[in-house]
């Protein structure tokens, strides 16, 4: 599906016409070069590859130098393939955030905040054990039995416990867009998106 790449600046909120406060989030959408074009007689397949963000040119090297020259552009940060637009696009094009239109609905997606080793209650919703009356003191948000005993001797895998939390790539879909300010490049849609401010995230129609 055609989309752009863009970076989540943070979340704010809007007014509708019935004065009712909606949460949203505010991302800066492009502008994108197309830094390939796929092809079904080269490729296989029909793709732009599309770049964003400008990258130092220290930490770029020859390979990738010669790659973004081609397109009469400059090395990119993130790069990503999309499929589906229905313009035609060369290389060296730019794709700006006027591609989307207000009230259409997009698929936000990106990684998500890491929040480190975290236990079962805040991982995986668990309740939590017990009372904090009648004399145990630390167990309230603990997990409970994990199954094993004599028979099966083991722990099932898939076991639900603590652990690495976070860190996950994620899609948010069906995101109304709200508001499209061209000059600034800002896309502002409903409702939250995975993601640290200024991480980078991709839109799809």
């Amino acid at each position: 599906m055609s989309g752009l790449i863009g970076r989540k600046i943070g979340m704010t909120s809007l007014f509708d016409e019935n004065g009712k406060n909606i949460p949203c989030t505010v991302i800066e959408a492009g502008p994108c070069i197309v830094t390939q074009v796929r092809t079904e007689e080269v490729d296989g397949y029909s793709a732009l590859q599309l770049g964003f963000d400008d990258k130092k040119a220290k930490s770029s090297n020859q390979a990738l130098d010669g790659h973004f020259k081609k397109a009469g552009t400059t090395a990119k940060k993130k790069v990503i393939e999309f499929q589906g637009f229905e313009e035609a696009y060369k290389l060296g094009d730019s794709i700006s955030v006027d591609h989307f239109e207000e009230g259409e609905f997009v698929d936000v997606s990106g990684v998500s905040k890491g929040k480190g080793f975290q236990g079962v209650v805040k991982r995986h919703g668990f309740a939590g054990v017990g009372q904090a009356t009648h004399g145990q003191h630390n167990r309230l948000r603990a997990p409970g039995s994990i199954g094993a005993a004599s028979y099966p001797a083991r722990v099932f895998k898939g076991m639900r416990m603590g652990g690495r939390m976070g860190g996950d790539k994620v899609k948010v879909q069906n995101l109304k867009v709200l508001k499209v300010v061209v000059e600034k490049n800002l896309l502002v849609v409903k409702g939250a998106i995975p993601g640290h401010k200024n991480a980078f995230v991709t839109i799809q129609k």
